[in-house]
């Protein structure tokens, strides 16, 4: 079924047709031959390009695996940990534990260069015990009893990094998983979860069989499940439309305030908020009376209300991107008394928010540069703002160690050339009017390339409806009168409210930096970086805004004399590989080399296609007269002969079961029929993430960076 390459295989521009549909055969024989020829064609290539720095001439993807796995697998990075009772838990990977070990220690251990780690889990062995290829996806641990210590887990895992997974319950104290037939629970394979009630209950989210799934591929059905009896005998508590996105559930363990929670997902930002009652009988649900584009929680007795469009409550208005808090049972009652803790400006939104036992940490972004504050109520309830630890500068990241006991919390600060530094905080001080805690460095992360020279500005570039557009490029100054252009790798999202912020390089630095690269973050209309209208200012018919930011950065990088287009490249990866896709498509005369990853590119069939009809709120369904709007942004569909597209590379992941990998392997092949400069790669294994571990992550990335040095040439030192 391949093509003559000669003779141009297009799919029809009204999408009427396809002559690549039989790549959408995710495992079929035919279209994994297709994709393992590809893979070899690709690697051949790549891996004779010699590494300009090495007097031998060594491959360069060969150095550049070296490299980046070192990085992945360093044995001194600062280990991300969980606090839950008298231990931190971890969850590592290194070169001798590729799928990773998980792991506990102590606050004191944790505090020295070395910390003593207790395993609890170990990945490989365990594959190599079941014969399976399990990759990690977490753990739940079951709040105990006052004064006993943690012992019940979940562990969920997943066959190659896909996001279906299975649950299986696990013995702190045995160090075991729990045998079925002992009564442990299980959770066959499926997209879903579960949720702790008690030691003997469960939340479950899963597939039930026929009909027990959305049309977006996630459970539509939450049970109550009861240790000892049959996940298919569960007793359903809740269902929604199949044409729904999913349902979700989950219990809060606070002591004193538990509370149970289940939210329809009618689509992204479109949910129904409930409260169950479990004492009754069925368990009854009583929704939150909120917009359905509101994200509603609570902690303790506080309600916290997040509108994305301006909230009406009585004779107040709380404009979208707010935070809004009051009590929550008064709220319920119908007796709201609400207190606006964050008011957006044009050039502010709130990045984040972190509940501790007393206080309300807001992580705000200021033309995407973090600060903090901190909120809490004084002895007459009234709220009380202060700046939190404002000498920090940089990314700035909080979570709180245990909201349920304190008021601790964790606070990361890195940039992009700044290797990330850990810090706790105490706030309990606070609430009483007196300071917070002094900052104590837990841990600091060395560096990971050299960074000599190398300087972090921000621009604005003007988008063609006058909007400004933030990047920042970090780069090494231009010396007066030179002039030649820089190897400038330009990335980008635009989706999904997801917000590009400062963070350390680590791969990137020493894959590109280091050798002379220029790198560019784009903070383009659809990410979240001024909230949710910066969003909304690019969905369904005003999607090509996105496109028209994008490309207006790579413009003003060029007119500033950063690079030029021979020597610019793009990369994004899923709605981010929409975005590079459709830069290919729309823009091919500005760029020297495209790099699409785990990609939508036929925006035709995409809610057809595994998880693609959730994402019907971003871009519009295809089916309807919408497709007059999604067509003007479908990559597959603009397609064109006589068009010189610049050299690209598309990769993807078999195992991606989120973002069908249908779409890379489909435009490939189209490119190919046109005899355009494109090559693929395909991991078999690897999810939505392209990669299962960090062996494949190096490669993957190797081989994408000596694509990008041969292409676009220079130095590579």
């Amino acid at each position: 079924m391949t093509a003559d390459p000669r003779t141009p295989q297009l799919p029809a521009p009204d999408g009427s047709t396809d002559p690549h549909l039989w790549l959408e055969d995710v495992t079929g024989d035919e279209a994994l031959v297709w994709v393992r020829e590809r893979n070899a064609r690709a690697e051949a290539e790549l891996d004779a390009v010699a590494d300009p720095s090495d007097p031998e001439g060594a491959p360069l993807a060969e150095t550049l695996q070296h490299q980046i796995r070192e990085i992945l697998d360093a044995k001194d990075r600062i280990p991300g940990v969980t606090a839950r009772g008298e231990h931190l838990y971890n969850y590592w990977t290194d070169a001798e534990h590729e799928r990773g070990l998980w792991r506990r220690t102590t606050w004191d251990s944790y505090r020295t260069d070395e910390p003593e780690w207790e395993i609890l889990l170990d990945l490989d062995a365990l594959n190599e015990t079941e014969g399976e290829d399990w990759v990690w996806h977490g753990a739940q641990l079951l709040r105990p009893a006052e004064g006993e210590p943690y012992r019940h887990a979940l562990i969920s895992l997943s066959h190659g990094g896909s996001d279906a997974d299975v649950t299986r319950e696990f013995d702190l104290k045995t160090r075991a998983f729990v045998d079925p037939a002992d009564g442990g629970f299980v959770r066959p394979e499926s997209k879903g979860g579960v949720s702790w009630i008690d030691r003997d209950t469960l939340w479950v989210s899963t597939d039930f069989g026929e009909d027990t799934m959305t049309t977006s591929g996630y459970p539509r059905q939450v049970r109550l499940w009861r240790r000892g009896t049959a996940l298919a005998e569960a007793q359903l508590v809740h269902e929604v439309p199949a044409t729904d996105m999913s349902v979700f559930m989950g219990h809060d363990s606070t002591p004193g305030w538990e509370r149970d929670w289940i939210i329809e997902a009618h689509a992204f930002y479109d949910t129904t908020v409930h409260v169950v009652d479990r004492e009754q009988e069925p368990p009854a649900l009583t929704a939150v009376d909120v917009p359905r584009d509101l994200e509603v929680t609570a902690h303790r007795d506080l309600g916290i209300f997040s509108p994305r469009s301006d909230w009406q409550v009585g004779e107040d208005t709380y404009p979208s991107g707010s935070l809004v808090v009051g009590d929550f049972a008064r709220f319920m009652n119908g007796d709201p008394e609400l207190h606006m803790l964050f008011e957006p400006t044009e050039t502010t939104s709130l990045a984040g928010m972190t509940i501790t036992r007393t206080a309300v940490v807001l992580t705000i972004l200021e033309d995407v540069v973090h600060r903090l504050e901190v909120h809490t109520r004084d002895e007459h309830g009234a709220w009380v703002r202060r700046d939190l630890y404002p000498e920090l500068n940089g990314s700035l990241s909080v979570a709180a160690v245990d909201s349920d006991v304190d008021d601790r919390i964790w606070l990361t600060v890195t940039d992009f050339i700044r290797p990330t530094t850990l810090y706790v905080g105490d706030l309990a001080g606070v609430a009483g009017g007196g300071e917070p805690g002094e900052l104590e460095q837990i841990k600091a992360a060395p560096a990971r390339f050299d960074a000599e020279g190398l300087e972090v500005t921000q621009h604005f570039a003007t988008s063609v409806d006058g909007t400004r557009i933030p990047y920042f490029e970090i780069s090494r100054p231009r010396e007066s009168g030179d002039d030649a252009p820089s190897p400038t790798l330009l990335y980008g999202y635009g989706g999904f409210e997801v917000s590009l912020t400062p963070g350390y390089l680590g791969a990137i630095g020493k894959a590109w930096l280091e050798r002379g690269g220029t790198y560019v973050l784009a903070n383009i209309r659809g990410g979240g970086e001024y909230g949710p209208r910066w969003h909304r200012a690019a969905l369904k018919q005003n999607r090509h805004k996105a496109y028209e930011d994008f490309s207006s950065v790579a413009k003003d990088l060029i007119e500033r004399g950063v690079t030029d287009r021979e020597h610019l490249a793009v990369r994004g990866g899923s709605n981010g590989g929409l975005l590079t896709g459709n830069m290919l498509t729309q823009y091919p005369e500005l760029f020297g080399a495209v790099i699409i990853q785990v990609p939508l590119l036929d925006m035709k069939r995409f809610s057809h296609l595994l998880a693609g009809a959730s994402w019907m709120a971003e871009y519009g369904d295809p089916d309807t007269e919408d497709w007059e709007f999604i067509r003007t942004f479908s990559p597959y569909h603009l397609l064109r002969e006589d068009v010189e597209y610049p050299p690209a590379f598309v990769l993807t992941s078999t195992r991606d079961d989120r973002v069908h990998p249908g779409h890379a392997r489909k435009l490939t092949a189209a490119l190919e029929s046109l005899g355009a400069d494109v090559r693929s790669w395909e991991n078999i294994e690897g999810g939505h993430g392209g990669a299962a571990d960090n062996g494949q992550a190096a490669r993957m990335n190797a081989l994408m960076y000596t694509f990008l040095w041969r292409t676009l040439g220079g130095a590579a030192q």
